[in-house]
């Protein structure tokens, strides 16, 4: 459905919206020279723009079983830490390809956050705020698109695409800043319905017309995001650059070191947005959700195609020099429990875990915090969700003493106030 792709703005039906657009893919004619200008210079575009990635792990990725190992305790499961070619960084057995290029990364092993619920999890490690039943905070990809997305005024896709699931909306930033979903294989469904071009070039003249009419009348925001919404959807569907999301363009030995899963091709994918100039992409993994048999699910299943695909994605980034200039985040809502439950799996934790960083302004091949010896408490300083977007701004370029409007009046304050957490930077 498009509506999984595109928010419409409040009183706008999906049918109102296709009504408008059947066919559009015809209506920009041939790509001006100015985008093939672009294209041409694609090269020199990705090294002067910031981007982020986040590697979404949706249900709650066991962290002490990945990134910070627990050998010896009653707590620390079968699996056994390995050297990687940062120094004096241990991570799982079976990660063995990112063991190779942890240098590139920093590993963030005194997350403490409040929430254990998925959903209420979710929303405050995209936000940096906890649900809030009278405001709607933006994620991740919206702040960072919002501040972002004019390094590359020539880019006609959208800024915040997600890849696999829909990712957190954009809140009281708009739908302008609202995440664009396809599928791992760059699948974007209606946007092509074979209409004539001149037909086409017809209708949209009238419906211009009569949106400035609406607009021009003051009658509330929606006729005038209505256009918006419009005016980029036929960009979309006439752009060159949606060759971004067709992985299959790439040499076969490249998709092969991604891996042919639908996170292999989505990490894939977030590279060639980015350079493109999409200021931030997300990709999701789910199945993290290990109540029981956690051990041969991890080491059979979720490690093996994210040991694949991520190791992949950091070291094409370094060999492309796109690093420096762009941030990968990994986490998920929380991590799980060190005490191994009956069913030989491990529940919600949100008291100790990790995350991981990398790229940008981040300082690399280190580890930020510790851990209990059984994992079930931080050790010194705890860091929450806000102190870790905090962080990821902080890498990119963006002020952290940014601060919003919500639609209530109230200021915002980018991040929720959070502190960049200072071991990460050098």
């Amino acid at each position: 459905m498009m509506s999984r792709f595109i928010d419409f703005p409040d009183g706008m039906s999906r049918r109102h919206f296709l009504n408008h657009l059947a066919g559009a893919a015809a209506l920009a004619a041939p790509a001006t020279a100015f985008t093939n200008a672009v294209l041409a210079n694609a090269t020199d575009m990705k090294k002067r723009h910031k981007a982020a990635i986040m590697l979404w792990m949706g249900g709650g990725p066991s962290s002490i079983d990945i990134w910070d190992l627990k050998p010896g305790a009653a707590t620390g499961g079968p699996f056994k830490p390995i050297g990687t070619s940062a120094d004096g960084v241990q991570i799982c057995e079976h990660m063995p390809l990112m063991a190779k290029q942890m240098h590139h990364m920093a590993v963030v092993r005194s997350m403490s956050t409040r929430e254990a619920d998925h959903m209420r999890g979710r929303y405050y490690m995209h936000t940096g705020y906890v649900p809030n039943p009278n405001v709607e905070h933006p994620s991740y990809g919206s702040v960072i698109a919002h501040e972002l997305a004019d390094q590359v005024p020539q880019l006609e896709i959208p800024p915040f695409v997600s890849v696999g699931s829909g990712s957190v909306g954009p809140g009281f930033l708009g739908m302008t800043w609202a995440p664009f979903v396809v599928d791992s294989n760059g699948t974007v469904r209606n946007l092509d319905m074979g209409v004539d071009p001149a037909r086409l070039a017809q209708r949209m003249e009238m419906l211009a017309t009569i949106e400035s009419r609406f607009i021009k009348e003051r009658r509330g925001a929606s006729a005038d995001e209505h256009a918006k919404v419009l005016d980029k959807t036929v960009k979309l569907m006439t752009s060159k650059q949606m060759d971004a999301f067709k992985v299959a363009k790439e040499p076969k030995e490249v998709q092969e070191r991604y891996g042919n899963s639908g996170f292999g091709k989505g990490c894939l994918m977030a590279r060639r947005l980015v350079e493109m100039g999409v200021p931030f992409v997300e990709v999701d993994l789910g199945g993290w959700d290990n109540h029981a048999t956690i051990f041969p699910t991890l080491q059979n299943q979720k490690l093996p195609v994210l040991d694949q695909a991520m190791s992949a994605l950091v070291e094409d980034l370094a060999d492309r020099g796109m690093l420096d200039d762009t941030v990968v985040i990994w986490m998920g809502e929380f991590g799980r429990t060190p005490n191994i439950n009956g069913g030989g799996g491990r529940d919600h934790w949100a008291r100790s875990w990790s995350a991981v960083v990398g790229g940008g302004g981040f300082k690399r091949g280190v580890v930020v915090g510790e851990t209990s010896a059984d994992g079930k408490e931080v050790v010194g300083e705890a860091h929450a969700s806000q102190d870790l977007m905090a962080s990821v701004l902080k890498a990119l370029g963006v002020s952290l003493e940014t601060t919003f409007t919500a639609k209530n009046g109230r200021p915002m304050k980018i991040a929720n106030s959070g502190k960049a957490i200072k071991e990460l930077f050098a």
